[in-house]
This record gives C-alpha cells, sequence and structure tokens, in this order.
C-alpha cells in the first residue's frame, strides 16, 4: 500500500489520495485517469462507491434535481426511470461509471483513513485497518452531509421499540400494521411518509418547523424513450444541459433574488398548500419564513398522504422519549412501536483527524464559522483540497456539476505540482478571509439571509453557501492564482 517517497519531485506524477468513493470522489479518480494519472489511491469505507446513494436507503429514497441532470457531464444516463431518479438506480449509475472508467483497481474498499497529518513536504496518513500511505496531495470527497444528526431530546435510549435514523434505516423491521413515529418534516420525511403511510397502522409525524412544498410531477420514463437515448448519445447529453440550464435560469435565480423567479417558486408553493383542505392541519403546515429560506421540499405526493386518517400532525414541543413512544410538553404520550429519526445530517462534519501545518487541527479550524479559499482549499493545509466543502454552490447549483468545476481546479493545481513549478501551495490566511467576507456580503438580498434557520448558516448565523452566479463560480474555479497562495 505505502510507495518510497521519493526527492526528485519534479521527475514523477505527484500521489494523490483521495477521501471517499461516493460522487465527487469518484469523479476526482476519473478525472485524475484522463488527465494521464495513475499515481493514486482512493480510500472508501465501506464495500462499494456510491456514498449518499449507498447509504440511504429507507423507502422512497429519491433526488431532488431533475434525474437527467444528476450525471456527469462526460457520462449521461439513458437509463433513468422517473424525472427524479430513485436512489436505487442513482446507486447503479455510479456502479457503472467505476466499472466504464476502469476505477476498481484504484479504490481500497472497506478502509477508511483514519488521520492524515502535514510533515516534511506531504501527507502521512494512517488508514482504518492500522496502515500507512502517504501523498503529495489529499483531495476530501466526504460530502456535505454524511454524518446523521440525531435531535438532542431526553430519553432517547428509553424506546422500547425499534428506533433509528433513516440514513440508517432497519429493512428488517416491519412497519405493517404498527404505530410509526417520525420526527421531522424535511426532505426525507416528505418522501418517507407517502410510502409507509397504507402499510402502517398509525403514522404520527412530529413537526418542529414547516417546510415549504414544491409540488412537481414526478414522471415515469417509458422503455421508448430509454431506448432513444441509448441509440443517440447527443440526445442524452442535450437533455443534461437543458436541465441544467432550466435549472439555473429558474431555481437558481430565484434563491439568488430574482424578483420574477421567486414570485413563480412562492406562487407554486403556496398554490401546492392550499390542497391541504383541513384549515387547521393547512395552518399546521404553514411556514412562517419566506419560501426557499430552506432547501425546498420536492413532493407531489407529500400532502396527499399527511392528509389521510391514520396520519396525525404534532406540532406540541416534544419532552422526552420514553418506553410506550414520545412524550410532548403538555404531559401526553404518542404510544409507538417504531420511532424514525428523519432529522437530517451535521454538515461538513468528517471523521477524518486532519492535521495541517504547525499542528493546527482541521475539525477546530472548521468548528462553529468555517473558513476556505474559494470552497476549495484551507490555510495551513498544503496541497489539501475539499470536493464540495463549505460556500459550495449547495442551494443554487447541481451538486455534480459544482464536483467536476472542482475537480478540475484541482487538476489544474497538480499539473503545477507535476511541472516542478510548485511542491506546496497554501491559500493565504488574508486572502480566505477577505473572500470569506465577500461571501457574507454577497448573501444580502438572497434568500438564505431572509431569516430563518437552516444548515446553511454557520454557528454565527451567517450563510455559508455560494450567493454567486454559476459563470462567476466557473471563473473562480478556472484556474489557481498563485499569488493568492503561500507557495514552496
Amino acid at each position: 500500500m505505502a510507495q518510497t517517497h521519493s526527492n526528485s519531485f519534479s521527475t514523477r506524477q505527484p500521489r494523490v489520495v483521495i477521501i471517499g468513493a461516493g460522487m465527487s470522489g469518484l469523479l476526482m479518480g476519473i478525472k485524475l485517469r484522463q488527465s494521464g494519472y495513475d499515481n493514486f489511491r482512493i480510500y472508501e469505507k465501506a464495500a462499494r462507491v456510491g456514498g449518499t446513494w449507498r447509504e440511504n436507503t429507507y423507502p422512497n429514497v429519491a433526488c431532488d434535481v431533475p434525474a437527467h441532470s444528476y450525471a456527469y457531464s462526460f457520462a449521461p444516463n439513458p437509463e433513468w426511470n422517473w424525472r427524479y431518479g430513485r436512489g436505487e438506480e442513482i446507486q447503479r449509475y455510479f456502479e457503472r461509471c467505476e466499472q466504464k472508467f476502469g476505477m476498481t483497481p484504484f479504490i481500497t474498499f472497506n478502509c477508511g483513513i483514519e488521520s492524515a497529518r502535514w510533515e516534511d513536504g506531504r501527507w502521512n496518513i494512517r488508514t482504518t485497518d492500522g496502515k500507512e500511505d502517504w501523498a503529495d496531495v489529499l483531495v476530501s470527497a466526504v460530502g456535505a452531509l454524511h454524518h446523521p444528526r440525531y435531535p438532542d431530546i431526553p430519553g432517547v435510549k428509553n424506546f422500547s421499540g425499534a428506533a433509528f435514523h433513516t440514513s440508517c434505516w432497519d429493512h428488517g423491521v416491519n412497519i405493517r400494521n404498527k404505530r410509526v413515529g417520525v420526527i421531522g418534516t424535511g426532505s426525507t420525511a416528505a418522501q418517507v411518509i407517502p410510502d409507509i403511510v397504507d402499510k402502517a397502522d398509525e403514522v404520527t409525524l412530529f413537526q418542529r418547523t414547516a417546510q415549504w412544498v414544491f409540488a412537481t410531477p414526478n414522471k415515469k420514463y417509458s422503455e421508448s424513450a430509454k431506448v432513444r437515448l441509448r441509440r443517440h448519445d447527443w440526445l442524452a447529453r442535450l437533455k443534461h444541459w437543458l436541465g441544467l440550464h432550466l435549472f439555473h435560469m429558474f431555481f437558481s435565480t430565484a434563491v439568488r433574488g430574482n424578483q420574477l423567479t421567486l414570485w413563480l417558486l412562492s406562487r407554486n408553493v403556496k398554490s401546492h398548500l392550499k390542497t391541504i383542505i383541513d384549515p387547521e392541519l393547512r395552518r399546521k403546515m404553514t411556514p412562517d419564513y419566506p419560501p426557499a429560506c430552506k432547501r425546498l421540499v420536492i413532493s407531489e405526493d407529500f400532502y396527499p398522504a399527511i392528509q389521510k386518517e391514520n396520519v396525525e400532525v404534532v406540532t406540541d414541543a416534544i419532552d422526552s422519549i420514553v418506553p410506550q413512544g414520545v412524550r410532548l410538553k403538555n404531559g401526553r404520550v404518542v404510544e409507538l412501536d417504531i420511532l424514525v429519526y428523519s432529522t437530517g445530517f451535521w454538515p461538513y462534519k468528517t471523521s477524518v483527524n486532519v492535521t495541517g501545518e504547525n499542528g493546527v487541527k482541521l475539525d477546530e479550524l472548521m468548528a462553529g464559522s468555517p473558513l476556505t479559499y474559494r470552497t476549495i482549499a484551507i490555510p495551513g493545509f498544503p496541497n489539501y483540497f475539499t470536493l464540495f466543502g463549505p460556500y459550495s454552490p449547495i442551494g443554487n447549483n447541481s451538486i455534480i456539476e459544482n464536483s467536476e468545476l472542482q475537480a478540475g481546479y484541482v487538476l489544474e493545481c497538480l499539473e503545477l505540482i507535476k511541472s516542478g513549478k510548485v511542491k506546496s501551495m497554501s491559500p493565504r490566511m488574508d486572502v480566505a478571509l477577505r473572500m470569506k467576507e465577500e461571501m457574507r456580503k454577497g448573501m444580502k438580498g438572497t434568500v438564505w439571509a431572509s431569516g430563518c434557520s437552516s444548515w446553511y448558516l454557520d454557528a454565527n448565523g451567517d450563510p455559508i453557501a455560494y450567493p454567486y452566479s454559476l459563470s462567476r463560480f466557473t471563473r473562480d474555479m478556472s484556474a489557481p492564482l498563485l499569488n493568492e497562495f503561500i507557495v514552496t
């Protein structure tokens, strides 16, 4: 596994280690191979690629970005069955890409990275199985939403029935004719509820914050439509391009404050809210913040599901978890057989212990209010790059398109290192701080700064999403500016 470290730096390919074989880690590996690199290793903690789509297998799991846009630009997928791709078909897509682009020999499965320390001009790495490796360049591709977030409720271990987070769905538990409680009403709950409502005896949805729900039909694609895309690669690429541009024209401009598209978006969600017939239930489901301030829920079947007779939406505050179920602040105990936590993830959290220059710990630097340079690098951590780190355009652009742009930037840096012009590069602290202030100013006028609380915000209440257009982000990722780095 480990390779001998050579001092003839300019005469060889820089060695690259990638953390994770999800969407962005697999992408980085593919891009390296396409650019002629073979001195790299991807460490994947699980037995398969896929990341989010491997781990999240809850009922009705799907992507909320139109499927034809949720693919690598160089590998359009003609096999989508639905407009919004289901989890299992997205997983199959990434596994096909692994095979198609010959990635398997470069991936070490069932082995994560425990720690990485910058010493003597390289990254010294220890894996979770106790072995050692090293890298000239370390790329983190662990994703933005990876570690499940459980609610801070007293007694979470007291429940006598089956309890699990949606990202750790227990498929051995039969929900048929059971009393099921779901804590949380975000995108995941909106996918789970329609699937389980006709199987469970009772479904209780515990809601702390109402969500805006954007209704759009989830069209099923015919076999003949898929055959056309298989035969005509240009048509598959066109659908990919068209989907992305429609997304940029409508949703991306809306969240950045365009009044026309924001009005159209608001009109959709408010009209959809009116499809809830019961006035009291409609009141419970009406958010007290502007549309898109939090990530919109994309669903056409969530509202119909919660209006069924066996569903109750509870908005009273939870006091504690008890053996029988959930105790509310008003003293009522909601008795349950199964309890599901649909409470999201800790954003930008990693279990890898990364130590930069002068012993600085990455988790300490990123705690509270993260600091990054152009979404891709961090001061004090030479030759360390993050795909889809803090301040990436997670709320206003395709995550795959973002990662392709960021991977291209990493390749530009690798070319500088390979040429011998650069041995290590670390963003200047003053530049990173200036850019953070630019991000903060750019948030004014966007929906993220309209007053609600969401995971788009850091500990100071400042948004950590990218507030500008795709064209500006593309320019940011076009080429490294060495005057903004400390270079050796």
